[in-house]
C-alpha cells in the first residue's frame, strides 16, 4: 500500500484523544453510506449481568445505538458467549437462551431502532429508517451440549455464526489457548457439528480454535469458512489465538473472510504474550486450589490473584496504527476480498486503541483507511461487503 499520508497522520492523534467528529467528512459520509459489519460484540453477556438500555446512550458500553447511528454500524452480530465454565458446569445451554432472550427484548423494546437479522439478503430492507440489525453469533459450542439436534434448535433463533471453542478444550475440538490439548483437532462430534451447519447454511468460526482444530474444520467444511474476531500472527509470534499466514490463506481458498478485530491483545505483540502466559498461570493457580482443596488446605484468594496479575502487566496503549498494519498485511497476504472487522468491543475491557474505542468511532478508521490509499470500493468491502458476500455464499450452500 502507499506511504502514509498527511491525511492520515492528522487522523491519528497519536497521544491524544480523537472522536469521530474530527474525522473528514468525506470519511463520515462513506461510514454512513457503506454497509458496516461487525462481526463480533459482546453486548448480550453484559445485558445480563448489569442492564443497560442500548436504544439509549449507554456511557458504560462501548455499543448502544446512538453511537451505533453517528459511527454508520449496520450489522451488528452479537456474541451469544458462554464461558469454559458454564459449559463444564452444565449451565452453558440456558445462558445461550437467555442471552438470546435479552437481543430479542431490546429489539421488541424499540422496534424502531433494532432488527434482528437472519439473512444477507434482508438487510437492506431492514435497514431502512435507520435500523442498527442485530444479528447473532455464538462464542463457544459449550450450548451443544452432547445433541446434535441443538444446532438446528439455535439456528431456528437467530443464531448463524458458530466459534466451536472459547477459551478451554470443550466437546467439538481444541482451544488455542490450553498448552495441553485433548483432541489435536476437531472431535468426531465436532465434525458432525460442522457438516450440520453447512446443511442449515450456519456460518462456521474458528477464532478461537488451536491450529489442528482450525485446519480440520477448514478440511471438513463444505462452504466458506470465517474467523469472527482474529489477528494475524505474524504480528503477535507464539500468539495461537491469531491466525498463521498458513491458515489465513486456507481461510481464503474457502472464500471466507478474516474479521480483524480491535483490541489491544491482538495487535500488540507485548500484550499478546501476556494474555498467553495469563491462561498458563491461571491454570496453574487452579491447579495448586485443587492440591490445596486435597490437601485440606485454605485456598489462595482468586481475585487477588486476578489483581496482582492486572498490576504486573499492565496493558500498552496503542494508536490505530497497528491495525492498519494489520489490515496492509492481511490484504497482501490474501487479498483485498477476504478481511473484514471483528471488533470486539465490550469483550476487551476497554483495552482498544486511541480513537477506535466505540462503535461511534468507524469513521476514524475510514479516514485512516482513506490516507494509507485504499479506494472507496475497497473500503466497502472491508467494512462489511466481504463478510456479506461470505454469508451469502455460505447461505447458498446449504443443503437442507
Amino acid at each position: 500500500m502507499p506511504c502514509r499520508s498527511l491525511l492520515a497522520a492528522a487522523i491519528l492523534f497519536a497521544g491524544s484523544t480523537v472522536s469521530a467528529q474530527d474525522a473528514p467528512e468525506a470519511a463520515r459520509q462513506l461510514a454512513q453510506d457503506a454497509i458496516i459489519v461487525d462481526t463480533h460484540i459482546d453486548a448480550p453477556g453484559i445485558l445480563l449481568s448489569r442492564w443497560a438500555d442500548l436504544g439509549v446512550e449507554a456511557p458504560d458500553r462501548e455499543f448502544d445505538y446512538p453511537r451505533a447511528r453517528e459511527g454508520g454500524l449496520d450489522v451488528a452480530f452479537m456474541a451469544i458467549y458462554t464461558s469454559h465454565g458454564r459449559d463444564e458446569a452444565g449451565t452453558a445451554r440456558q445462558h445461550a437462551h437467555n442471552q438470546i432472550d435479552a437481543v430479542e427484548a431490546l429489539t421488541a423494546r424499540h422496534p424502531d431502532k433494532f432488527a434482528i437479522v437472519t439473512s444477507p439478503g434482508d438487510v437492506e430492507s431492514l435497514r431502512a429508517g435507520g435500523k442498527v440489525l442485530l444479528a447473532m453469533g455464538m462464542e463457544n459450542g459449550g450450548p451443544l451440549e452432547d445433541d446434535l439436534s441443538l444446532v438446528e434448535t439455535f439456528f431456528d433463533r437467530g443464531v448463524r455464526y458458530i466459534g466451536l471453542t472459547h477459551s478451554g478444550n470443550n466437546r467439538l475440538g481444541d482451544s488455542s489457548y490450553p498448552l495441553e490439548k485433548k483432541a489435536n483437532g476437531l472431535t468426531d462430534f465436532g465434525r458432525q457439528v460442522v457438516a450440520e451447519m453447512n446443511r442449515l447454511g450456519m456460518i462456521v468460526d474458528v477464532s478461537h480454535l488451536s491450529d489442528d482444530t482450525t485446519r480440520d474444520v477448514i478440511e471438513t467444511s463444505t462452504a466458506p469458512v470465517i474467523a469472527s474476531h482474529s489477528g494475524f500472527r505474524h504480528f503477535t509470534p507464539g500468539f495461537e489465538r491469531n491466525l498463521s499466514d498458513e491458515l489465513a490463506r486456507a481461510i481464503a481458498d474457502t472464500g471466507g473472510v478474516i474479521q480483524i478485530p480491535f483490541g489491544t491483545m491482538f495487535l500488540d505483540g507485548q500484550a499478546a504474550a501476556d494474555i498467553q502466559a495469563y491462561f498458563i498461570a491461571a491454570d496453574e493457580f487452579t491447579r495448586r486450589n485443587a492440591e490445596r482443596e486435597a490437601a485440606g488446605e485454605p485456598l489462595e484468594d482468586r481475585r487477588e490473584f486476578e489483581r496482582a496479575w492486572a498490576e504486573a502487566h499492565p496493558v500498552p496503549d496503542i494508536t490505530i496504527e497497528p491495525l492498519l498494519d494489520q489490515i496492509d498485511y492481511g490484504v497482501k497476504l490474501v487479498g483485498i476480498d477476504h478481511i473484514g472487522l471483528g471488533s470486539d468491543f465490550d469483550g476487551v475491557g476497554g483495552d482498544l486503541p486511541e480513537g477506535l474505542r466505540t462503535v461511534a468511532d468507524f469513521p476514524n478508521l475510514v479516514a485512516a483507511l482513506q490516507g494509507r490509499g485504499y479506494s472507496d470500493e475497497d473500503i466497502r468491502k472491508i467494512l462489511g461487503g466481504n463478510m456479506l458476500r461470505a454469508w451469502a455464499d455460505i447461505e447458498a450452500a446449504a443443503t437442507r
